[in-house]
């Protein structure tokens, strides 16, 4: 058999267990919520790029140990989590990744990874394969870099066609709109380059410069439902409150983050997402099942002008049942990492 019907037979039979995965995730998270869907979780916050629009990175920050990255990960495998996403910083940095997947997948839980794309080799790409990855998202600022951001389709073109030609894990490209883009129209080329290589497609879109939601522009809606539309092959086909922020729309759901979602950054405590760090930034081994329930029922006030996608879907799981009735309780002590509470709205949303 030749190499490349090879790596799509196991393309094939990687996608199907997967798939079957998946499903029992949903399964399991309607008949409960004591337990965490999907958990992000940060190996390392140092990133090889410096986006002038992130703020989720450092130049200089040394690796988690693989064996705290174990500890944390089998915490998070006693919850119950089904889902793990690999973010960042950049993780590829991280010199024991493969061995992070790994222990991911031995423990039962579904494998995901962030990534810049910029450290994407032939021989990093079968690493991930053999550790298991099952899914990875690359997102794409514009078609050429610019003083914003490298990560453009010119810069990155020929790691996507690595990708599609050695990848046995599912890979989405995530392309952006909304303020800050120049030319709109470079998300329409790299969402039909995405789908071109056999990737399937998701559009973020980025606050104005005050951090505040505004409502595209006539073309740039146009854009946003075309790559809308091609993305109904993938798990966008949820991301129906992405129409709300388009048009600069409060969106009324019911935030699961800190219980059903969980974002447990590099000294290893858990806040709400990457853009409410500080709250309520317990240590993971000193996060009780009684405070996943509290923040279960807690109404977040960052709520309507969220744009972070993936805790969005998450809510989705839940936003038919249990109103949210409590407030957020009152932070005893400042975090210990995060000096400064990073408000929804001053950065990407392109998870």
């Amino acid at each position: 058999m030749q190499a490349s019907a090879r790596v799509r037979l196991r393309k094939r039979l990687r996608f199907a267990r997967t798939r079957l995965r998946e499903l029992r995730m949903i399964g399991k998270a309607l008949l409960s919520t004591k337990h965490p869907v999907l958990v992000h979780i940060i190996p390392n916050r140092r990133c090889n790029l410096a986006c002038t629009y992130c703020n989720e990175f450092d130049d200089f920050s040394k690796p988690v140990p693989l064996e705290e990255m174990k500890k944390r990960l089998d915490i998070l495998a006693g919850m119950g989590t089904s889902v793990i996403t690999i973010s960042g910083g950049e993780p590829l940095l991280h010199p024991e990744l493969p061995d992070v997947i790994r222990h991911i997948r031995r423990r039962g839980m579904i494998a995901g990874m962030i990534t810049n794309g910029f450290l994407l080799d032939q021989k990093t790409i079968e690493k991930l394969n053999a550790a298991g990855l099952e899914h990875l998202q690359i997102s794409i600022d514009n078609a050429v870099p610019d003083e914003v951001s490298l990560k453009s389709l010119k810069t990155l073109d020929t790691r996507l066609e690595w990708l599609a030609q050695y990848a046995v894990f599912q890979v989405n490209i995530n392309s952006v709109l909304g303020s800050g883009v120049k030319n709109p129209e470079d998300a329409l080329m790299i969402a039909h380059r995405a789908v071109d290589l056999g990737f399937t497609s998701t559009v973020g879109i980025i606050h104005d410069h005050n951090g505040q939601l505004k409502p595209l522009g006539p073309r740039e809606t146009e854009i946003f439902e075309e790559i809308m539309e091609l993305g109904k092959r993938s798990f966008s086909r949820f991301n129906d409150f992405q129409h709300s922020v388009a048009r600069g729309k409060e969106h009324k759901w019911r935030c699961r983050s800190g219980s059903r979602y969980l974002y447990v950054c590099e000294d290893g405590l858990v806040h709400w997402c990457s853009q409410q760090r500080g709250y309520p930034g317990i240590p993971l081994a000193q996060y009780p099942d009684e405070m996943r329930q509290r923040e279960y029922f807690t109404d977040k006030y960052c709520a309507p002008r969220c744009t972070i996608s993936c805790v969005q879907q998450v809510a989705m799981l839940d936003n038919w049942r249990d109103a949210q009735t409590l407030k957020p309780t009152p932070m005893a002590a400042p975090a210990p990492v995060a000096p400064e509470l990073v408000q929804i709205g001053s950065a990407r949303s392109d998870d």
